[in-house]
């Protein structure tokens, strides 16, 4: 669907109206273009769970040669075979070994730094390189990738005055940018990389807008 056309050939906008439910009237637009914040919740969300497919593939795997070798031997013993030499090597060494054993110490230590990782896999969300967006809609939930997200930051600064180059470095509650001016006093450079991002950051519409650490330098001496 097009929109109308002005008379200099520019396109123009429609006014939004929400409808407001209990008057009936209609209610005023918004006036900031910011999208409605999810009410009741202030649009604040949890970060994104990742699946774990390869650490759940490798301990299903695991557990299935386990299980599999041991079923096999249960059944071979039950069919009046003698038991696989692994086996009562095993229950040997368990039945003789003491607890204090150098090799009964490794494996116990082993074991429990695996069950440790496979907690902290299950307890914790994962996916820290997508950051959660402010939920506008209950049914609706959006993410941005740290890079997208240095990205946008380092246009922006590219486009001020004076800036030669841009690194951004992106954490989930920081966001470290040094620049390097070329011209210009750097107190106007760094006043105006400060504005310009400070903004930037707001329209990324992040859940936890990271903080801003703004270094502004003059180019190194070559040679």
């Amino acid at each position: 669907m097009s929109e109308p056309q002005g008379s200099d050939g520019t396109t123009q906008r429609l006014p939004v109206l929400e409808k407001d439910d209990t008057l009936g009237r209609p209610a005023a637009p918004d006036t900031d273009g910011s999208p409605p914040v999810q009410e009741g919740a202030d649009g604040r969300g949890g970060r994104f769970w990742s699946v774990r497919r390869v650490p759940a593939g490798i301990v299903a795997l695991l557990l299935l040669i386990v299980a599999g070798a041991f079923l096999y031997d249960i059944a071979a013993v039950r069919a009046g075979r003698p038991a696989l030499r692994w086996r009562r090597e095993l229950a040997r060494q368990l039945a003789q070994r003491p607890l204090d054993d150098t090799w009964v110490l490794a494996g116990a230590g082993v074991a429990a730094v695996l069950g440790l990782w496979l907690i902290v896999l299950a307890a914790t969300p994962g996916l820290r390189r997508l950051l959660p967006m402010r939920r506008t809609h209950p049914d609706v939930r959006a993410g941005l990738h740290r890079e997208a997200a240095a990205l946008v930051l380092r246009d922006r600064a590219m486009e001020i005055a004076g800036v030669r180059s841009v690194r951004v470095r992106l954490r989930r509650r920081r966001a470290d940018v040094r620049v390097v001016s070329h011209f210009r006093a750097l107190e106007e450079v760094r006043a105006d990389l400060d504005t310009v991002l400070a903004e930037a950051v707001r329209g990324l519409g992040l859940i936890r807008p990271p903080a801003l650490s703004v270094r502004v330098a003059r180019p190194g001496r070559k040679g």
